[in-house]
């Protein structure tokens, strides 16, 4: 497994090693050890999610409030995203920048993303499966969005966004100005 480092410290990309042959191809897309390793802090997923989206679509920004904050570790099966991650930790150097990253069931790249960043992506074509495992439980009552086309932050999807589908909750999100955030200071795995 390959880390490649982002704009944004501790958002990174990684690449796993493909073997293929006449037949297709294998590739290990989760080692903990390795992962570990890798990241230089222990990680222990305790749920994977997968949802399926046709073009046009953008989920998210998404996060949830300590103590339920997660980390996530996102790829696409099927199809091809902008994977997005914002940097929502108020003191921050990179406070309301995003990274930005093309995951696709051809370049089989994943995307990091710790806790105290926003996370969405947006279908660029087809059909898309996304598959992303977690640190941490789901709660609903911790579970915020932060509005997708907030002007502070700027995201630059690669769709028409007049033609965008979105969810009802994704479209009243929050911006980032009147969000719950995160504190850059603060230790959100202790």
């Amino acid at each position: 497994m390959k880390l490649i480092k982002t704009k944004i410290e501790g958002v990174v990309i990684l690449e796993p090693r493909l073997f293929t042959d006449e037949r297709g191809y294998f590739c290990v897309t989760h080692n903990k050890q390795q992962l570990d390793a890798l990241l230089g802090h222990e990680i222990t997923f305790v749920q994977d999610n997968q949802s399926r989206s046709k073009a046009g679509v953008v989920r998210g920004l998404h996060y949830q409030q300590h103590p339920y904050a997660q980390l996530k570790l996102v790829r696409v099966v099927r199809g091809k995203i902008l994977d997005v991650a914002v940097d929502i930790r108020r003191g921050s150097p990179t406070f309301g920048h995003y990274v930005g990253v093309e995951l696709s069931e051809d370049n089989h790249r994943q995307l990091f993303i710790p806790r105290g960043f926003a996370h969405g992506f947006a279908v660029l074509e087809g059909d898309a499966i996304v598959e992303y495992k977690c640190d941490n439980d789901y709660s609903p009552a911790a579970e915020r969005t932060i509005a997708w086309n907030d002007p502070d932050i700027g995201i630059e999807w690669g769709l028409d966004t007049e033609r965008v589908i979105i969810s009802e909750k994704d479209a009243d999100g929050f911006a980032l100005r009147d969000a719950e955030l995160f504190d850059y200071n603060e230790d959100y795995y202790a």
